[in-house]
């Protein structure tokens, strides 16, 4: 890499992690074959700095793609988006002298975003994946477009990309188009210092060539899902983490509280057999195991059963993991489609679609949405059942060490219940919220951006929520001494008070809470009860 004096770029093949939140099992180099990619493949490129490269395969398919374009182009036959206009203006032909400059009017006309830059990890995995489309060989493009995206991941040159400009139909549109105008030196890059620099200056500075468009090319960087696709990966994979840690949180107030762990026996839980019910208790048998605290109501307890909080946690978390596993299921089709519009087939036919329709990706993002805030809402109410003395089994008031001169974790409750609140607002439904575009060509629009967008909050809020839920629930474990909590349990409460004090006098909560948040959204706390007790489902 070529630097210039006053610019500092990523070191190639660095780029700094961003919300890592789980360790990386992807590959050190990803490439790209012209057939899928795997989660882990995406999330090693958008958060682990992984190279790309392109395989053999694909080249030719592309190789062999541009060349129907090109015979296309020449043979003055109409094709959308090579020698006509876009959109509702596709019947307005463009000469073949001016074809070059349509390409380039197109991501300059549709780079129109507005709002707060979107994340670099989500704009590294939107790159990877309209890469991974044009290897596939149906858009058309030459083997220079998908290197040229590729030589900006490996430099670690992140373009910037607005929050607002998607409707998710057709595709990605003005995201894609910011990134898009990178590649011709135009627009802006991000770099790790937080500084933006004209994308030309970048280029020029990391040896990279800007790109010079031909026929269909300027469409096929910004006609796909990808922006969406990229959010919906990384969701999943903070979404199965969380899950686990939403189990943990789960089973340490259960503990607490003094409930019981027989709701969860496996030969119960089969009279349903629902598989994310059936993973999410396992998990609460395997954490509750070995508890002293569990053990020591076990028999001749006058309860005859728990609340709803306690006693349904496998139900409520285990039905947010059978969204996942459907999730996961649309987000591997897609890993395998070409999304874009028109498609070049093999057979010389260049042919117009829908697949850029985002649909599939918004129900899924909005399913996920309501999944998460469910297992959100009900670790509220088991803190604030840990919190409320008539009802935590005789716990002192909010956990206060001289309750009414101290108000103990009180107030940490409400900072959980408003983001509870906020889930609940975010959990409402975009898809269902088409508005139609581009003089009524466009009239049934995805909204999937948008749906994408409330999810990643909704999951960052999820971390907070079950933060909040650890500290209240292992300060109540502290006060079961004698009592002892079970192995993974106890690795947990220690993992909490490696960040958050123990019960005392009141004292400032918000950084122990942040800590907190911490332990949960980059894994450690998952890490260290698995440690002690072996993998979670």
């Amino acid at each position: 890499m070529v630097s210039r004096p006053g610019i500092r770029l990523p070191a190639r093949g660095r780029w700094p992690v961003v919300d890592c939140g789980a360790s990386l099992s992807g590959p050190e180099q990803v490439e790209l074959t012209g057939t899928g990619l795997r989660p882990a493949d995406v999330v090693a490129v958008a958060r682990g700095g992984a190279p790309v490269a392109v395989g053999a395969k694909a080249r030719a398919a592309m190789e062999a793609s541009a060349a129907i374009v090109q015979r296309l182009a020449d043979s003055g036959e109409p094709a959308y988006g090579v020698s006509t206009g876009f959109g509702s203006l596709a019947t307005v032909a463009i000469p073949a002298e001016r074809r070059e400059q349509l390409q380039r009017s197109l991501l300059r006309s549709h780079a129109a975003g507005i709002g707060e830059s979107v994340e670099p990890e989500v704009v590294r995995a939107m790159m990877l994946l309209r890469a991974r489309t044009l290897t596939m060989g149906y858009s058309g493009t030459r083997t220079e477009v998908a290197e040229t995206i590729i030589a900006l991941l490996n430099a670690g040159l992140t373009p910037v990309v607005p929050e607002h400009g998607s409707l998710g139909a057709s595709g990605d549109l003005a995201p894609l188009a910011h990134c898009g105008l990178a590649l011709i030196g135009e627009g802006e890059i991000a770099l790790d210092d937080g500084r933006r620099l004209a994308a030309a200056e970048a280029l020029a500075a990391a040896g990279i060539e800007p790109l010079a468009l031909t026929a269909k090319e300027g469409l096929a960087l910004i006609n796909g899902t990808d922006g969406i696709l990229a959010m919906l990966v990384l969701a999943l994979w903070d979404l199965r983490r969380l899950l686990k840690a939403a189990d943990v949180g789960a089973a340490m107030s259960v503990e607490a509280l003094l409930g019981t762990d027989r709701a969860f026996a496996e030969d119960l839980i089969a009279l349903r057999p629902q598989p994310g019910q059936a993973a999410s208790a396992a998990n609460l048998r395997l954490l509750l195991a070995g508890s002293e605290i569990v053990a020591s109501h076990r028999h001749d307890d006058p309860r005859v059963q728990d609340a709803y909080s306690l006693r349904c946690a496998p139900q409520v978390n285990g039905a947010a993991r059978d969204a996942l596993a459907h999730a996961e299921r649309v987000v591997d089709e897609e890993l395998a489609s070409a999304i874009d519009n028109p498609m070049v087939l093999p057979d010389g036919r260049i042919e117009s679609c829908g697949n850029f329709h985002g649909a599939p990706l918004g129900l899924v993002c909005d399913l996920l949405a309501i999944g998460a805030a469910e297992a959100g809402a009900i670790a509220e109410r088991r803190t604030d059942r840990l919190l409320d003395p008539n009802r935590s089994q005789g716990l002192p008031p909010f956990l206060a060490d001289d309750p009414g001169l101290d108000s103990g974790l009180m107030i940490a409750h409400y900072t959980q219940a408003a983001i509870v609140a906020e889930n609940r607002r975010l959990a409402a439904p975009a898809s269902v919220d088409s508005l139609p575009t581009s003089a009524m060509q466009e009239d049934h629009v995805s909204m999937a951006w948008g749906a994408a967008r409330k999810l990643r909050r909704v999951l960052a809020n999820l971390g907070r929520i079950v933060a909040v839920e650890v500290v209240c629930a292992a300060r109540a474990l502290d006060l079961r001494a004698p009592l002892a909590p079970g192995p993974a349990t106890a690795a947990a409460l220690a993992a909490v008070r490696g960040v958050a004090a123990g019960p005392g006098p009141d004292r400032w909560l918000a950084p122990e809470l942040e800590r907190a948040e911490n332990l949960v959204a980059s894994g450690a706390l998952l890490e260290a009860v698995e440690a002690a007790i072996g993998d979670l489902q």
